[in-house]
């Protein structure tokens, strides 16, 4: 039998186009070979450049916070100066000492609420309002509080707001104001006034006696006086003079009982009235001295020696 060989397979040619495909190397001397071309260098160099508008707006933004800086610190926007107005009866070393902690500080950063609530703190002002101006000043404008009466110690004489506050003190050498002449006047002249100090408060209870026996007409009183002045000692508390008929009344304590009500109060009160008016009617007020009605169901009194 007979073998037969096989053909041979033809051995794969790479294609044509293949061949041409490959890069060939190209001698460039002796044991040196062609690179293959890269990205061109000013390409490489401006992709890890800012573009210009990035560098102007980096700019810009230096800029601006350097303008920022300046104002902030610069001497037109620094508070140089201070002013107040509208002050009476409040000091003006409080004001001031309100209002110059802040020169030198930058007008944009001063809190001028914080101030004002500082000022309005202070006894004789009951409002106040803080600006501070481009030029440099931080000026306060204060509304101070109205007086109601008139607290005369031995050695001062006090102004009062409605609500009792103590708000001002007037020297008793001095000459008093006309425009405090229709206020109400309570002399005190108990041991503990000595100790009265502006900004405190005269309890309501006791306020509120004083304004009421200060406000009596001398006529309910069955009395021919013009007018009555009101004074309050350790003894005999509230006291009613009259200068011109030359006599005196005593009422009593009132505002330091917690258990007396103030319909309490005002009914004793009108009792102490009804026992002075019935006291004058059965004898001449110019022959009476000195009249005790702190108990009104039992009067007392003296006539003029």
């Amino acid at each position: 039998m007979k073998l037969r060989a096989q053909p041979r397979a033809p051995k794969a040619r790479p294609a044509r186009a293949a061949r041409r495909a490959r890069p060939r190397a190209v001698s460039r001397g002796p044991g040196r070979m062609a690179r293959r071309p890269g990205i061109p260098l000013r390409r490489r160099v401006g992709a890890r450049l800012p573009s210009i508008r990035r560098l102007i707006a980096g700019v810009g933004a230096v800029a601006g916070a350097s303008v920022l800086l300046a104002l902030l610190s610069g001497p037109w926007l620094l508070v140089t100066d201070v002013a107040w107005g509208g002050e009476r009866y409040t000091a003006d070393d409080d004001l001031r000492d309100a209002l110059e902690t802040q020169v030198g500080a930058s007008l944009l950063a001063v809190d001028t609420d914080a101030i004002r609530e500082e000022i309005e703190r202070l006894p004789a002002v009951s409002s106040a309002s803080v600006t501070a101006g481009i030029g440099g000043r931080l000026e306060a404008a204060v509304i101070e509080r109205e007086a109601a009466f008139v607290w005369l110690t031995d050695a001062s004489r006090f102004l009062g707001a409605s609500d009792g506050t103590i708000f001002a003190r007037v020297r008793r050498s001095g000459e008093p104001d006309p425009e405090l002449a229709g206020l109400p006047q309570i002399v005190d002249h108990r041991s503990s006034t000595g100790l009265l100090s502006v900004g405190d408060v005269i309890p309501a209870p006791l306020l509120r006696t004083a304004l009421r026996v200060a406000a009596l007409d001398p006529a309910l009183l069955g009395s021919k006086e013009a007018s009555l002045g009101v004074q309050l000692d350790d003894e005999f508390g509230f006291r009613l003079i009259a200068t011109e008929q030359g006599w005196e009344v005593a009422l009593g304590v009132y505002g330091i009982d917690p258990r007396e009500t103030a319909p309490e109060a005002d009914e004793r009160l009108e009792r102490q009235i009804t026992a002075v008016r019935t006291l004058f009617a059965a004898h001449a007020e110019d022959e009476v001295g000195w009249v005790d009605v702190r108990n009104p169901g039992k009067v007392y009194f003296r006539a003029k020696g």
